[in-house]
Parts: structure tokens; sequence; C-alpha cells
């Protein structure tokens, strides 16, 4: 199962599935590229240490979505791999109906919260300053609804007496960093049967 991870940010989930990819548990998958939005993110920097090609793809002309020009370029960058699998490990736009109908049923995302609590930004932030005892991480599909996608699998994370955001936050990416390479790997063995 071919796997191009798209990413905004330093990679740390990036670098988990690749790290599972490095020590072979991550199934029938391999990731084939890695892009990002950001020409100076810290997921680029993965690509050359894992042996992955790594591209910055413009996404202009909007901040928060893809749409127009920019949707177009990361649509031909994503074929071009030939994925299987587009996996969203911190990609911080919102995928509009060209980006989604390409790739239809082939897209994850990974969101800081048990959802359907507390989708959108700062997910982690949302649940400790509700103060609720257990939050997580989900894996979902991706669909038009942000954050709304089916549920393929989620992480439960306690937060206990004394906890500060911080702690909180460390927590659910640990979570994260497991479940994320979990997912996939699974979904490899569905692809292979």
């Amino acid at each position: 199962m071919r796997v191009v991870i798209l990413g905004s940010g330093r990679g740390s989930n990036a670098e988990a599935i690749l790290l599972a990819q490095q020590q072979q548990r991550l199934g029938a998958a391999r990731v084939v590229r890695i892009l990002s939005d950001q020409p100076g993110a810290g997921i680029l920097a993965l690509g050359p240490r894992f042996g992955v090609e790594a591209l910055f793809v413009d996404p202009a002309p909007f901040r928060t979505k893809l749409e127009g020009e920019g949707e177009a370029r990361f649509i031909a960058a994503v074929q071009a791999a030939e994925p299987d699998l587009v996996v969203l490990a911190g990609f911080m736009r919102v995928l509009k109906p060209g980006f989604l109908g390409a790739f239809a049923g082939r897209i994850i995302n990974l969101h800081p919260s048990l959802l359907p609590s507390f989708p959108g930004l700062d997910g982690i932030g949302q649940a400790f300053r509700r103060g609720v005892k257990v939050t997580g991480c989900t894996v979902h599909a991706v669909t038009a609804e942000v954050d709304g996608g089916p549920i393929l699998d989620q992480a439960v994370v306690r937060i206990e007496e004394g906890d500060t955001l911080e702690a909180v936050a460390a927590k659910v990416h640990a979570a994260e960093h497991a479940l994320l390479p979990a997912v996939i790997a699974r979904l490899s063995q569905r692809t292979r049967e």
C-alpha cells in the first residue's frame, strides 16, 4: 500500500509512521512521498533521513484551505506518487471538493481529541479548558465535513488531577504516535485481503 503523508509542521506524527516502517510495524504500507505546504516545515527534513522523497508544494493563493491553483498543484503532486492512502498528519488546511474527489475514500486524518468532541483547531486545549477527565486522539476518514468523517479508531488519554496543559499535550502526542501507525498497518492488511 503506497502512502503519501501531508503535513504542515515539525512532523512528529510522520516521524512515528516512518519509524514504524523502519521497524517493520507498518504492515504492507510504505511511505513513498511527504508533502508540505510550508517551505521550512520540519516534516520535510524527515525525507532525507528516512530515504523518502519530501517536497514543498506551493498552496497559494489561500492561507487556510486548498483551492484553486494551490489545490491543483497538490493534486498533481499526490497523484504523481500513485498513492493508495493519503495521510494528513498535522496538515493545517481545509480540503475542498476537488482534492477530496481526486482521492475519495483514500484520505485519513489524525485529530487530537476523541471525536466527535472538540473538532477543529486546538482539540487538546479545548478538552483541557472544558475540564474533561478523558481525552485522546482519533483517526478518521476525511470527508467534506471538517473532522466529521467516519471514525476508524481512537486512543484514550486520562487527564489526572494536577496535569498541566503541556502534560496533557505530551500524553495525547504519545497516543497519536502509537495510534496512527497502527491504523495504517491495519488498513494495509485490508487492502491485501
